[in-house]
């Protein structure tokens, strides 16, 4: 769960609260501080001179992530002030987002927070909103820790609907990116395939969301090649998923279809033991499917959203598929496997085909794909390959939620490099270009469905420090950009 959120026009001196966030605009030209009337929106004169005496003393000139704790002025009730830098653009909401959850992440053990809204605009209000609740965030199964935090916003108008309506979008999507945090965080001994199925069915237990579940012995009636071929090394069984909402007279109908390897050690293509280390979450594909479903139904958005979990886990074993293997996937095709560590291909393939089957407007899939997507964009920006229309609708909705993604290519000259002499396919090409071999490999799966794939190896886990309010391991990316595609296609 993310941290509850309150929205109350309480002035900041009155406000309850046991640490009061506040946010610093840099001023482009001079490189110092903005007036302190504007930074401080809602601050009286004085609370705004005696902290703007504070940032001069400091000498915070209010860039990103630039992060400082204070006494709090006697006129607060708040134990402290933290002073947060926006950069040069307090009404960038994906500025606004980062630099209040590097505040909140700062008031670590203190149960009430604070935080000064920089204006009353709507999209600046629900930025605050869910940079507080995400970068309160804390993973407390293993361990007792500090808990979340409880978030107030302060504004001048907490009354208005727009607001109110912002905030509590604000809480759907954020409960949904932290629940993906949670999954992809939960050691993978515990979250096996009927773990990770049951956790499903638990989560839309009392919504408006049905779920369904093929067992192993399902799989194979149903010709399912790829997840049974990948999860049969294990003994714990591979599952495929499914979710459904269906709103009465919907605009659109999306199928979702996410990646969901609970552990991925390569296979007999063994991994090296420093490249299974972050492999519980190479589910977090299939974890961001089912929170996006959760979430659109919270939401009521007007548009039908099936998912589909691909769940197996890729272990080396007597029984695990070799390379030379021959897979028959489901719907007929066939794939010849050169390397067992090239998975998620395979199960993805089998779920994309009952995906395209049911003819829905647009089919995205959402994967920890490749470590060439690393290589080629780094850890925080997502890969989007697939039909223009639809990969660069995908590419927007990441913007607007404050997502990194960028439109790749599909390379016509590259898909001669998944010829197989003795199928029709293979599950890895050439060495180079990585990444979109992998998308050509889905789009054989795909038909003529409009459709988007989304590589997200990187901007799924965190193995760095914590930024913004990205913390370490387990960050719930993709959520906000099919929430955002949903939402486009409801308008």
């Amino acid at each position: 769960m993310s941290s509850p959120i309150v929205l109350r026009s309480t002035a900041p001196e009155a406000a309850d609260v046991e640490a009061l966030v506040v946010l610093l605009a840099r001023d482009s030209e001079s490189g110092s501080v903005k007036g302190s009337a504007h930074v401080l929106a809602a601050s009286t004169s004085t609370v705004a001179e005696e902290l703007a005496d504070a940032v001069a003393a400091l000498g915070l000139i209010g860039k990103a992530e630039e992060v400082a704790t204070i006494p709090a002025p006697p006129v607060l009730k708040a134990d402290v002030v933290v002073l947060a830098g926006v950069g040069a653009d307090p009404a960038d909401p994906e500025a606004v987002r980062r630099a209040v959850g590097a505040a909140v992440r700062a008031t670590k053990g203190r149960a009430r927070v604070g935080v000064l809204a920089p204006s009353d605009d709507p999209s600046v209000v629900g930025a605050v909103a869910e940079g507080a609740a995400l970068g309160g965030y804390a993973f407390t199964r293993y361990r007792s820790t500090d808990p979340e935090p409880e978030v107030t916003v302060l504004v001048a108008k907490a009354r208005a609907k727009a607001l109110r309506d912002v905030v509590e979008r604000a809480q759907v999507v954020t409960e949904a990116v932290t629940a993906v945090r949670d999954l992809v965080n939960t050691g993978p001994g515990d979250l096996t395939p009927e773990a990770f199925a049951e956790a499903a069915r638990q989560a839309a237990a009392g919504t408006k969301v049905k779920v369904a579940s093929l067992d192993l012995k399902a799989l194979r009636a149903g010709g399912y090649g790829g997840i049974v071929g990948v999860g049969q090394g294990s003994p714990n069984e591979p599952r495929l998923v499914t979710l459904s909402y269906t709103p009465s007279r919907p605009a659109a109908h999306v199928a979702l279809v996410g990646k969901g390897i609970t552990f991925d050690s390569g296979g007999l293509s063994l991994k090296p033991p420093t490249g299974m280390i972050t492999m519980k979450s190479d589910m977090a594909g299939a974890a961001a499917v089912l929170h996006t479903v959760l979430a659109a139904a919270r939401l009521g958005l007007p548009v039908q959203v099936t998912g589909f979990l691909a769940l197996a886990e890729n272990m080396p074993s007597g029984d695990a598929q070799r390379p030379g293997d021959v897979l028959t996937m489901r719907g007929g095709k066939t794939v010849e496997v050169l390397n067992t560590d090239a998975e998620g291909r395979l199960v993805m393939a089998d779920a994309l085909v009952d995906a395209a089957a049911l003819e829905p407007d647009a089919v995205l899939d959402i994967a920890t794909l490749t470590g060439a997507q690393l290589i080629a964009l780094g850890p925080r920006v997502t890969g989007v390959m697939g039909t223009p229309e639809v990969r660069d609708a995908v590419v927007a909705a990441a913007d607007a939620s404050g997502e990194q993604a960028w439109a790749m290519p599909l390379p016509e000259d590259l898909r001669q490099g998944l010829d197989s002499t003795i199928a029709d396919l293979t599950n890895v090409g050439d060495r180079f270009g990585g990444m979109l071999t992998a998308g050509l490999f889905l789009r054989e799966f795909v038909g003529d469905t409009p459709w988007a794939h989304l590589d997200i190896a990187g901007p799924s886990f965190n193995e760095g420090s914590p930024w913004g309010y990205t913390p370490k391991g387990g960050t719930g990316a993709g959520v906000r950009t099919l929430l955002g595609y949903l939402e486009s296609r409801a308008r």
